[in-house]
Order: C-alpha cells, then structure tokens, then sequence
C-alpha cells in the first residue's frame, strides 16, 4: 500500500576541507544518522556536495583536471550511501557529482538516488550553466529518470534544470508528486533563480518540491570558492498547503537540516479539486497557445 505521508529532510550542506576520506564519510554519515533519529524517510542533499574531497588533492590544477579526479571518487560514495539507505531503511537523493561516461571520455554532472535496500538509480543533468560546459567541460545527460518508491513516484531536477519547465511537467505529466532539486550556487542571485523557478514548478504542477543547497566555502578552490543557499521545502499555493507555499525553509548559508511532513494524498486531492488545476489544464494550454498572428502597432 502507497504510503501517503513522510517525513523528509532537505539539507542546507556546509562545504568544508577534509583530511582524508574518512572525513567526508564522517559528515555524509552524521547527517543521515542525525534525519533517521527524526524518523525521516527522504533525505536530500545538494548538487556538488563532493567538491570537498577536491581539497584531498593539488588544488593549484585547472578546475577541469580537479573535477575529473574527483569523478574517480564515485565508486567509494556509491558503496558509502549505498550502506548507509541500506542500513537506516530511508531513501537518499545523493546530490550530485561528476561522474565518467560509458565511453570513459568525458563527464556528467549525475545524481544517485538510493532506495532502503541500497539499490540505486541515476538522473544526470539535462542542461548544463556556462561555467559547467566552458571551463569544467561537463557535458549534459539525455533523459529524465522517474523513481517509483514506497510514497508514490519522484523525479530530480538538478539545479539549472528546474529552470527549464517542460522538464518539470513531463514527470508531473507521468505521475510525480514529489521533485528534488540539488543544487550548488555561489551568489544570491543564482541561488534565487533556482528558487524563484523551483516553487514555480510546485505551483504550476501541484506538487512539493524539495531544494537542497550547498554552503560554506573552499576558499583554496578558486574555481569554487563561495556558497550561497537556503534548503526549503515548496509546496502549491492553495488552502490544502503551508501559507506562502513554504512547509520549511531554513537560515541562508548556516550548516542546516530542514524537516518537513508531505502528505501526498493532499497532492493527489488537489490536482482533482483545487481552487485552480494548472496541471490538467496545461493540456488545453498547449493546444491554444500556438502563436497566432503578429500585429504591428
């Protein structure tokens, strides 16, 4: 049977040097720890949440060599929060990292998402921003991935992905009622850009969607040296839902854990019955909105 609440954390993730590994494992597993005592279910963390491991090596390189080296580190975070879903039962929206391609050339900005016995999907980004594609030389994923869990299905819209709304309404199109969105943003005005467009889509979709940043800095990184986020859970506008279309939302760039109840069956209640259903009358939208004629004034 479908659950039809849980209770989910969104994490405002503190960057920060590391020793070795062993480190960063300790802080990926602290967190975890600390959302299970809270008898969360869902756990997000941001895009890039690695890049601390970046401090493990010659930090002095160009940025597109550091972020190839930290692709290498992708089999040890798998085997780590592949134990850790496993070992607390909970579902893991492992951020973001860069990861190798099949042919073994090239690198995508890729999330993992973990189910309770471990097992694991991916969704890779779609649309890489200008820094990615020009200085780190990360080439965008085709196809959008739908994850169906004990709560009903969810998708990932990665950072600047959320910006794009066809993305979105596909998987609310294919029955998704819960987005996450990773991000990592260095300034108040990519961060509000993610966040300006990821409550657009909860309202537009009638869905909740979950937006977990990074903050802190790695002031010896160049290339990656400020963090400017604020973790929030977003719902729809409408009675049903939290005032301001905000469950939760926590202090801009503090080391935060942001805990909300869904209650899905609301979800499914309101795309039937709300005051408005932008999502069923999307539909007819795009069939009207074809341009028409061009009036010169």
């Amino acid at each position: 049977m479908q659950q039809e609440r849980i209770r989910v954390a969104v994490l405002q993730y503190f960057i920060r040097p590391v020793a070795d590994f062993d480190a960063f494992a300790a802080q990926v597993r602290g967190l975890v720890q600390t959302a299970a005592d809270y008898r969360c279910q869902l756990i997000v963390f941001p895009e890039y949440f690695t890049l601390q491991l970046l401090t493990l090596g010659d930090v002095t390189r160009p940025i597109q060599a550091q972020v190839r080296t930290l692709a290498d580190w992708v089999p040890q975070v798998q085997e780590l929060i592949a134990q850790l879903a496993a070992q607390h039962r909970v579902y893991i929206v492992a951020g973001t990292m860069p990861v190798w391609n099949d042919e073994g050339q090239g690198i995508t900005n890729t999330c993992f998402v973990f189910g309770p016995d471990g097992r694991f999907g991916s969704q890779g980004k779609l649309c890489m921003t200008r820094f990615e594609s020009e200085e780190w030389m990360v080439s965008a994923s085709r196809g959008l991935t739908i994850f169906e869990t004990s709560f009903g299905r969810m998708a990932v819209a990665i950072c600047y992905d959320v910006e794009f709304p066809e993305i979105v309404r596909a998987a609310a199109l294919a029955g998704v009622k819960v987005l996450a969105v990773p991000s990592c943003t260095d300034d108040r005005q990519g961060f509000l850009r993610v966040r300006y467009c990821a409550h657009a889509r909860a309202i537009e979709n009638q869905m909740y969607v979950l937006h977990a940043g990074t903050v802190g800095s790695l002031p010896m990184v160049p290339a990656v040296s400020l963090n400017y986020g604020q973790a929030a859970i977003l719902t729809p506008s409408d009675f049903a839902f939290a005032r301001d279309g905000i469950l939760a939302e926590g202090h801009a760039n503090q080391e935060m854990m942001v805990i909300g109840e869904l209650d899905l069956r609301s979800i499914e209640v309101q795309r039937h019955d709300g005051t408005v259903l932008p999502l069923r009358d999307s539909v007819d939208v795009g069939q009207r909105a074809v341009l028409g004629e061009v009036v010169t004034l």
